[in-house]
């Protein structure tokens, strides 16, 4: 094996990766507290830490342009004339990166009138000559131009998609070329629409490689152009002189006067004291866990708007934030008391049961509520006081303890205060506690006021108050094999710990109240997501039951059928190999079978078979199409049907899947453990794990009712177009409908096809859907998916005009609001860069909708428990998954229960136009659904 290079030079592109970080995570931008978009701070510096930590360089520099023109643009006016405007939230992040490469001690080379191309060609060309392997970190194609025998292209990780080096191995397979250098022809031929550089119109990248492998290089083209023929041949004459210029302009220089040379650019050991200081600023505590290894404390913003974070802020909207200085329990004068013996527990009750309110918080062995044992209790209803009664570990003492405060919970006058309060009402409930009146919950809380931001206690201490508390790893250690239980850690320590987060939750609760009020949120939190976290402990507590034995015999059919296709793979093949392992199937796909000459290889010299490079080799051979069906049966087989049963607890015998109200920023809900939202029920296979769903037991029919098109009810009512309200109230099928307005024919002469194709433009407008995503998911030209919406809009013209107003009101308010009052913010809506901006305004147009059918599905929840609880039903509802409800339905209730459920459902919220439920009861999930 060769020996490594000591020499290793790693030349870093700032702004091609930054942009690359900043849009991978454009959907999804990680803010901070104080309303800094931190994504491309993030992105670039987790490429840093890989190079440093992976790669080791010895030398390293970073590259950025500068404002001035460059000679490109004297050469060529309309040089990146047509290039978006950088973000605005990008800008703001551009001195954040520089002043983390500096803290790096990282030199920052850049020169005026130059490109960071240019600046990186000079030093890779010059650092060879002097005995380096340089590698040029970017994603973008142009440096293929430099790769030499010891210059070499490096492409970060990014999206699934494996870490790229290309040598000349790789750019002569990617260009099909000989040499590196014909790569400036191939652009000069093609153009560079990123760069505004012209090339020659009508010639792609295929063309152009095409090109110069026949005639080696543009002077070849020409001096050949008596070869060519047609149209072809006219454009290259026509556009000579552009084509020529543009070879000039794609040409990076290799003669940058720079003040520093390769030796200058030695890797020295980062200033931690400076990272520390930055890492605080931005808000980066797991990156700093990981790269300096400690705690860093999060420096807060005093009067910081939300304005900032989310648009135009309100004139009351100014968040109450806590001062710079991190105070913490060892700096805070606090009072937490032990209540171990019956007197002072007795004290205690006798304080609890004449409040108004007071906060409550339980230590336990589990993280998971239904197996978790009671380790301790913590109350407080004053500031930086609180009580903590441990509870001893042997149940049937343990039971006789927590009975003692069963009239404090069940007291329906006093208001229960709590962060993530569903665990706690859960893990009361293993006691038989049931905790009643009314709640306030403050990580929902701050969930309604800050949707986008996490809702941790951690976060929200340091975030409010200013307050650092103390970590559980302290306690227990950290996650993993060798974590203890709260069982194992002394009463002193964990009275403290205990009593410090009931404490601190208590000093958040007023500060969210007034949150909750100024932003307009309260009557959201207190009639809808607050009795919907008691009905969700009830659907909990009531799990579902899975058949063990057809999930445990489904596994050995599919296990079967994988078998099966492995063999289907091995003869197509020719030969046997692990399937499963990336690089013989690589090898196999491209070497033996050449499906692609252009295959790309991972950093490990194997070739890449993720989905996405599958999914496009599905034509050319069968046995592509196999491995794909062979992955999925797979998938399917570890996560749901293997996996399935090993959620079953032991005590009930059912799966307690965990609903979670404070993740996605629409208002749906998630669940986790299992994650139910995900179960595939598109393909045959995925449907057989929902036939493992069952009834509890003889006497018990399995329900569903799924509300129908609701989305698209919503869409008719808040957009008021009369034509989808009319289909809508005449019972109308509305893509059939939809189809016969599009095409203009009568309604019984719309085919499947225009059928499928009108509700595919009918959910797609909701989403923002433009032509060329209609035209791939539907497998159309362009122009048939253009004239689909354009068709769409003249029929549903209000539509267009709501959607119009949802994007101007979004501009002009910084959020968008659902028929409840949810607010979804949007701090790209007025961006000058159109990519980001579009984002925002697809958000703008959905949020309203779907976050509008989360909440009428929430209210009509809570109507139909608290029906059912009047009606002293003792069927279960049990499941939500998007817009459906389940229900373990005793059979001699069926009847009752299927018309209460009708009735919530369909008029849970009165709309223009009536809300339908399909409902169907059967021995499983699969057949009533």
């Amino acid at each position: 094996m060769a020996e490594k290079n000591p020499k290793r030079l790693f030349l870093l592109d700032a702004y091609a990766l930054i942009y690359r970080s900043y849009f991978a995570f454009i959907k999804n931008p990680r803010y901070n507290s104080k309303g800094l978009n931190t994504s491309a701070i993030m992105g670039f510096l987790n490429t840093l830490e890989q190079i440093l930590k992976q790669e080791d360089p010895s030398h390293i520099a970073v590259a950025f342009d500068l404002k001035a023109p460059t000679f490109r643009h004297e050469m060529y006016e309309p040089y990146k004339a047509n290039r978006e405007e950088m973000p605005e939230d990008l800008r703001k992040s551009i001195p954040y990166i520089r002043q983390l490469i500096e803290a790096y001690r990282i030199p920052i080379v850049e020169r005026e009138g130059y490109e960071a191309d240019d600046v990186i060609g000079t030093l890779a060309k010059s650092a060879e000559k002097e005995g380096y392997e340089v590698f040029m970190v970017t994603p973008d194609k142009d440096y293929a131009q430099l790769v030499s025998e010891n210059i070499f292209m490096y492409k970060p990780k990014r999206s699934g998609n494996d870490l790229e080096v290309w040598g000349l191995k790789e750019v002569s397979e990617n260009f099909q070329v000989e040499k590196p250098e014909q790569v400036i022809d191939i652009l000069g031929l093609m153009g560079d629409t990123a760069d505004n550089i012209p090339g020659c119109p009508g010639v792609g990248p295929k063309t152009a490689m095409k090109l110069i492998a026949d005639f080696s290089s543009i002077n070849g083209v020409y001096e050949n152009i008596d070869k060519l023929k047609g149209k072809q041949k006219e454009k290259l004459i026509e556009n000579e002189e552009q084509v020529r210029l543009s070879r000039k302009l794609a040409v990076i220089i290799l003669d940058v006067p720079l003040d520093v040379k390769p030796d200058g650019l030695v890797r020295l050991e980062p200033d931690k004291n400076i990272l520390r200081d930055m890492f605080s600023e931005l808000e980066f505590r797991t990156l700093a866990k990981r790269i300096l290894d400690e705690e860093v404390p999060v420096q807060q913003e005093q009067n910081f708007q939300q304005g900032t974070l989310f648009g135009a802020p309100e004139p009351t909207q100014e968040v109450e934030t806590a001062p710079e200085n991190i105070s913490d329990i060892n700096s805070t004068d606090h009072q937490y008391f032990l209540m171990d013996t019956p007197e002072l527990r007795a004290d205690l009750r006798a304080d609890l049961c004449v409040l108004k309110e007071f906060c409550f918080d339980t230590e336990t062995t589990d993280i998971d509520p239904h197996n978790a044992q009671l380790v301790g209790m913590s109350f407080s209803w004053k500031d930086h006081e609180a009580f903590y009664v441990p509870v001893p570990a042997d149940q049937k003492e343990a039971q006789a303890l927590v009975d003692e405060f069963r009239s404090i919970f069940a007291d329906e006058r006093i208001v229960k205060i709590g962060q993530n309060l569903k665990y706690d009402i859960l893990v009361m409930g293993n006691y038989g506690i049931e905790v009643k009146g009314e709640i306030f919950d403050t990580m929902i809380a701050h969930y309604l006021v800050q949707p986008e931001l996490r809702h941790n206690l951690d976060y929200l201490s340091e975030l409010f108050l200013g307050y650092k508390k103390v970590a559980t790893e302290e306690l227990i250690g950290k996650k993993g094999k060798n974590q203890r239980s709260m069982r194992d850690v002394a009463v002193s320590q964990i009275k403290e710990y205990a009593g410090e987060d009931a404490d601190i939750t208590w000093q958040l609760k007023p500060i969210l109240a007034r949150e909750l009020e100024k932003t307009g949120v309260e009557k959201l939190f207190r009639e809808v997501e607050m009795p919907l976290l008691k009905v969700l402990v009830a659907m909990e507590q009531s799990g579902v039951k899975i058949d063990k034995e057809a999930l445990d015999a489904y596994a050995e059919t599919l296990r079967e059928q994988i078998i099966k296709l492995e063999k289907d793979i091995h003869q197509l093949a020719g030969e046997e190999f692990n399937v499963s392992s990336p690089k013989q199937l690589g090898v196999i796909l491209f070497e033996k079978l050449n499906l692609d000459s252009k295959a790309k290889k991972t950093k490990t010299k194997q070739y890449s078979t993720n989905e996405e490079t599958l999914v496009k080799l599905q034509d050319r051979h069968e046995i592509v199409g196999k491995v794909l069906e062979y992955r999925g049966l797979k998938k399917l087989l570890s996560t749901y049907v293997e996996a399935l049963p090993k959620l079953i607890n032991s005590g009930t015998g059912k799966i307690h899947t965990s609903f979670n109200q404070a993740v996605a920023a629409t208002g749906r809900l998630s669940s986790n453990n299992p994650n139910l939202q995900n179960i595939p029920i598109r393909d045959e296979n995925g449907r057989e794990i929902r036939k493992a769903f069952v009834p509890s037991d003889d006497e018990h029919v399995y329900l569903s009712a799924d509300y129908s098109q609701i989305e698209l009810r919503i869409m008719a009512a808040i957009s008021g177009d009369k034509a989808m309200i009319e289909a809508f109230r005449n019972g109308e099928d509305i893509h059939a409908t939809t189809a016969a307005k599009i095409y203009g024919i009568p309604l019984d002469e719309v085919t499947s096809d225009m059928r499928r194709k009108a509700k595919t433009a009918n959910f797609g407008i909701i989403y923002g859907i433009s032509a060329f995503g209609l035209s791939q998911r539907l497998n159309i030209p362009r122009t048939e998916a253009k004239q689909l919406i354009d068709g769409y809009f003249e029929n549903f013209s209000r539509v267009k005009q709501f959607m119009d107003e949802q994007i101007h009101n979004a501009r002009e308010k910084g959020y968008v609001e659902t028929l409840m009052g949810r607010k979804r913010y949007l701090p790209d809506i007025n961006s000058s860069n159109a990519v980001v901006r579009g984002v925002a305004e697809r958000n703008a147009i959905n949020a309203p909708i779907q976050g509008s059918a989360a909440d009428v599905i929430k209210v009509a929840m809570i109507n139909i428990h608290r029906k059912m609880q009047e009606k002293g039903l003792k069927s279960k509802m049990i499941l939500q998954v998007h817009d459906e409800l389940n229900f373990d339905a005793r059979k001699d209730e069926l009847e009752d229960l299927k018309k209460l459920v009708k009735q919530e459902m369909e008029h849970a919220f009165e709309l223009e136009v009536p809300l339908t439920v399909d409902m169907q009861s059967a021995d499983n999930w699969l057949e009533a659904h």
